[in-house]
């Protein structure tokens, strides 16, 4: 007749006196240590937060419209006043962050891309060719423009898909479109300069209307300012290149 040992556990981690001298012997594996649940944390109550400044500044911008009719807020005028102020300054933030690059469009995407941009939207068309070295001059000064000017939309498109047909010796061509009209016409590079800078070609697109816009301000104001920190930023470019031939000259001397 075969020998059965039968092995009692009280709660669960406690060993008998058996189990433990068939611990000692290697015929069982190491006892475990009992198992602990974690303690027990009640989840924050979001009711039950100060609501202050701080606790309006982790809101989302959905969760501040939520809050619009919040009876706990309307007894707060500094909360709600604080709360419509967050709302417009995330609400302005989003359209300014809206563009910021220069987008690449197909024939296909131009009336929605550009004719039917927003009233309130300049958009800054380059019509251009690959491997036309004027062409990828002007468009890196859009690229700087466009990262400078987010509340401005740039798009770039291959000539020939625009305008069927259309001649290379004409790239680059820059067309400015507001409420979707043509207000301004650039066919090649000669108009931005003999150098072609972000600069230069900032100048040439807000002479008679406010095309290029930070996002700060009206747009009047805005063109001003604009129009004021390009001469600025010329006037330091200038300055700092003459800098350096002078250096230059010296050192060579």
């Amino acid at each position: 007749m075969a020998d059965y040992h039968f092995v009692y556990k009280d709660v669960e981690g406690t060993t008998t006196q058996w189990d433990d001298i068939q611990t000692k012997l290697g015929n069982l594996p190491p006892k475990q240590a009992p198992f602990k649940p974690p303690p027990f944390t009640p989840s924050e109550d979001e009711n039950l937060k100060p609501k202050d400044k701080a606790w309006l500044d982790n809101k989302t911008e959905e969760d501040l419209e939520d809050l619009e009719d919040d009876p706990n807020l309307d007894d707060d005028r500094f909360l709600e006043e604080y709360r419509k102020k967050r709302l417009t300054e995330m609400r302005e933030a989003a359209r300014i962050a809206r563009f910021g690059s220069v987008i690449p469009i197909s024939g296909a995407d131009f009336v929605r891309e550009v004719s039917q941009a927003a009233s309130d939207v300049w958009v800054v068309v380059c019509l251009y060719k690959e491997g036309i070295p004027e062409c990828g001059i002007l468009l890196r000064c859009l690229e700087e423009l466009a990262t400078r000017y987010p509340a401005t939309k740039f798009v770039k498109i291959i000539s020939t898909d625009c305008i069927p047909n259309y001649p290379d010796r004409n790239v680059p061509t820059i067309l400015v479109y507001n409420n979707s009209a043509v207000k301004a016409t650039y066919v090649g590079l000669h108009h931005f300069g003999r150098r072609c800078t972000p600069e230069g070609v900032a100048l040439v697109l807000c002479q008679s209307d406010p095309v290029l816009n930070d996002g700060q301000s009206a747009s009047e104001s805005s063109r001003d300012a604009v129009i004021d920190g390009v001469r600025k930023r010329f006037i330091e470019k200038v300055v700092t290149e003459h800098e350096n031939e002078d250096e230059d000259r010296y050192s060579s001397d």
